[in-house]
């Protein structure tokens, strides 16, 4: 039996364990692998309140939220045997003494963090960690013991080196996003105009603000796809009022979907932040994005990342959004071009299957 531990603080951490379970289940169809956010399993009112503060934070309070992941990288605040751990080990030890896992795979920092606390117990199964940001690393990742880490590409490599990891424990096997992207896509008709994807996370006023500024690209020929998901109720009447304005076939909202993959592979351009999980599926999918939103500190690294390697743009308001999106779009899509050339030398499209293996390695040895 292999657990997978994540907690939903952003979506890297829940693609990450999603992505590695999936290549875990063709790699060994006949092992149970079960995939956990144990922190809400444990503490679910808790865990509740704390994600959306999180969410209020990064979206509306920025300084406050940088404060906080700094915080979090210090010993003293998160390092073993803090106070706040002590129901979180104890939950973690019955997971263990009831299921025995050989392997554990860690997509969220604190499970090392409590293994270390819970190993001085007893024993405790071998751990690999996946870490989901890309350069700015926050240390917390690697403050306590993993028997590997895998990271998304060498420049975060030399960053966890330089935190004293030896290099004998750490993997480059890209980002683990879904076995989708691996898979051929279904035949469609070719199209004729620009198709922009837009993925909407920050405040309602900014969405707005950037659907105003790209109606000029959309009332010249372009398309907009628009997935709102859990953002529907959030952005009902924005939306309203601005496909009001446009003919209908201008604008596609869809509600929750698993086309995210596909959407990223059939479209000229998307919108969206630096997560690392959809920057990661961006360069999995070769997209050129615009990059209108940047979580300071965890996601400086993952805009960077991109931005350095040509796939992407950061805009810091709606004019510079739409500026960036039709400089990607014009002259036949000449920019677009080379930004996907670019992408294609380190694209890693099967980084689940290279993550499952190493971890598999882990629990072998």
């Amino acid at each position: 039996m292999i657990l997978i531990l994540t907690a939903g603080f952003g979506d890297g951490h829940n693609t990450a364990a999603r992505s590695v379970a999936e290549a875990l289940t063709r790699l060994c169809p006949d092992e149970e692998i079960e995939v956990s956010d144990l922190i809400c399993d444990t503490q679910p009112l808790i865990a509740e309140v704390c994600k959306s503060l999180y969410q209020f934070a990064i979206t509306h309070w920025p300084a406050a939220w940088r404060m906080t992941y700094d915080l979090m990288g210090k010993p003293s605040v998160t390092g073993p045997d803090s106070v706040w751990q002590s129901a979180m080990v104890e939950a973690l030890k019955k997971r263990i003494e009831a299921q025995r896992p050989r392997l554990i795979i860690s997509t969220y920092p604190l499970y090392a963090v409590l293994l270390e606390t819970l190993e001085k117990q007893q024993s405790v199964p071998p751990l690999c960690t996946v870490i989901t940001d890309s350069i700015s690393v926050n240390r917390i990742w690697v403050m306590s013991g993993s028997s590997l880490f895998c990271v998304a590409d060498d420049e975060t490599k030399k960053v966890v080196i330089g935190f004293g990891v030896p290099e004998s424990k750490i993997r480059v096997t890209g980002f683990p996003v879904s076995l989708a992207f691996t898979e051929p896509l279904p035949e469609e008709a070719p199209h004729s105009c620009d198709r922009i994807l837009y993925l909407p996370s920050t405040t309602g006023r900014r969405v707005a603000a950037t659907l105003e500024a790209i109606k000029p690209l959309l009332l010249r020929g372009a398309r907009l796809t628009l997935p709102i998901g859990k953002h529907d109720r959030r952005l009902y009447h924005i939306l309203r009022r601005f496909t009001d304005a446009l003919p209908p076939e201008t604008v596609e909202i869809i509600g929750w979907t698993k086309r995210i993959p596909e959407f990223l592979r059939t479209h000229d351009v998307v919108i969206c932040k630096a997560g690392g999980a959809i920057l990661h599926e961006v360069l999995a999918a070769k997209i050129p994005a615009v990059i209108d939103y940047v979580v300071p500190g965890q996601e400086e690294g993952n805009a960077e990342m991109l931005t350095k390697h040509d796939g992407g743009i950061v805009t810091k308001n709606a004019k510079e959004t739409a500026a960036a999106v039709e400089s990607i779009l014009i002259n036949n899509g000449a920019v677009g071009r080379r930004m996907r050339a670019s992408m294609a030398k380190i694209s890693v499209p099967d980084a689940a299957v290279r993550t499952a293996k190493a971890a598999l390695a882990v629990a072998a040895s």
